[in-house]
């Protein structure tokens, strides 16, 4: 469930694609089964597609991908959290719509950019 501007990642790769990233990440976790996660989906891949290469938008589905979920204490999704330098530096946890939620996208890649 992603875009072509958004990267899925896991467990093996989270080092590389968001910690190690020279820009910051955005990353989305998610499950299949989350309804609001479905809804939010399409305004993460429009954030993607403005920001493409200032932001690096990723995935994380919960459910494939535990250890990171857990690093991270991610109790309820859809969460949001951007990070810059290899920290979280912002979070949105829920579902907002999508005006909203678009709205608090742009205050959080603002305050990294």
């Amino acid at each position: 469930m992603a875009g072509a501007d958004v990267v899925n990642i896991g467990d093996s790769d989270f080092k590389k694609e968001v910690l190690d990233s020279p820009t910051p990440v955005l990353v989305d976790f998610w499950a299949t089964w989350c309804a609001p996660c479905r809804a939010i989906a399409p305004t993460i891949e429009e954030f993607a597609g403005a920001y493409k290469g200032k932001v690096k938008v990723a995935k994380v589905n919960i459910d494939d991908n535990q250890e990171i979920a857990q690093q991270f204490g991610i109790r309820s999704i859809p969460t949001v959290l951007m990070f810059k330098g290899g920290r979280v530096v912002e979070s949105i946890v829920g579902s907002l719509p999508s005006h909203a939620y678009k709205a608090k996208l742009e205050d959080v890649a603002r305050k990294v950019l």
